[in-house]
């Protein structure tokens, strides 16, 4: 039997409890009532900008309120999830996140305005896999050519990032080790300066999504050795798959997913998922996708947080083995 004290704070915890379930009825019922806000860790263009607007038009008509892009790049998207991270915990300020700084700055930067305890995951959104471009200049038409070539020739060629520490700097160390090849990195700010640099020759490899490179590819300004996922790209039918080239066991995809500040209530949090899975799920959103080279997949809360965990590990381990830091 419990005693009159015990049943006095059971019955506090009872009432906190039913005061906190309505109070996020209560916001889940009368959101959104004002434009909300992607905020993007790029500059326009690429794969995470492009997955925004993707999303942004139909999210706003399922809605019915605005859906404003932001783009705040800088320090490694460090910019965009720290102003996330302190923004108000109400669905109106979500952060559209990309997979290289989610689960790898936290290994690469030892103090950031931010941490994965600050944002809570509403939903995955894209995917993309990576595909291995080279300058015409390269004497290799395919993938075992390009790494004999590597082989003879340690460190004659650089390689193109987007910057230390970024999905195409940590899978170019990742192809180097495994196929004990040696180049020269050179990081960028983003995709548009390293792009422009590959065309031109002054630096001879980029590993990158394929709506980066998929028109250079097809105008045959670049060569497309391999994508780095397990069937091939719609948009590039003729690029091999790096098992189909000989590479078997290597494979790189990117991911943006839409995460919340920690505290968002649970109610808003899966208005906002139910939303996306909507929005992604309509012909024209899928037709636009197709268009861009952007493969729409969506995953919930709670998968969106194992993924981050699993990747979390993987590339932990990963920078650790290839000595990759942020400088």
């Amino acid at each position: 039997m419990t005693t009159p004290s015990r049943r006095r704070t059971l019955l506090a915890w009872a009432a906190a409890a039913a005061a906190t379930g309505a109070c996020g009825l209560a916001a889940a019922q009368g959101f959104p009532a004002k434009p909300i806000t992607l905020v993007v860790p790029n500059p326009p263009g690429g794969l995470v900008d492009g997955s925004a607007r993707l999303l942004g038009e139909p999210l706003q008509r399922i809605l019915g309120q605005s859906v404003v892009v932001d783009n705040r790049g800088g320090a490694s998207g460090n910019v965009a999830y720290g102003m996330v991270a302190r923004a108000a915990p109400d669905g109106y300020t979500l952060l559209t996140s990309y997979s290289a700084y989610h689960v790898g700055n936290p290994s690469l930067f030892p103090k950031m305005p931010w941490s994965q305890a600050d944002l809570a995951p509403v939903a995955l959104i894209t995917a993309a896999t990576n595909v291995i471009a080279i300058h015409p200049s390269v004497p290799a038409k395919t993938l075992p050519e390009f790494i004999a070539y590597l082989k003879k020739n340690p460190g004659r060629l650089s390689y193109a990032s987007q910057g230390n520490g970024s999905l195409s700097h940590v899978g170019t160390e990742m192809f180097k080790m495994q196929t004990g090849t040696s180049m020269v990195h050179i990081p960028y700010r983003g995709s548009g300066a390293a792009i422009a640099d590959v065309l031109s020759g002054q630096v001879q490899v980029f590993m990158t999504t394929p709506p980066s490179v998929m028109g250079h590819i097809q105008a045959g300004k670049l060569g497309g050795l391999a994508v780095t996922s397990k069937v091939r790209h719609p948009a590039l039918p003729q690029v091999p798959t790096t098992a189909e080239a000989g590479l078997a066991g290597f494979e790189l995809e990117a991911w943006v997913a839409i995460f919340a500040p920690a505290g968002t209530p649970p109610d808003v949090v899966a208005k906002l998922t139910g939303a996306i899975k909507q929005a992604l799920e309509l012909p024209e959103t899928r037709t636009r996708a197709a268009a861009a080279g952007i493969d729409l997949r969506y995953l919930p809360p709670a998968d969106l947080a194992a993924l981050v965990q699993r990747e979390t590990a993987f590339w932990t381990k990963t920078i650790q083995a290839a000595k990759i830091t942020a400088d």
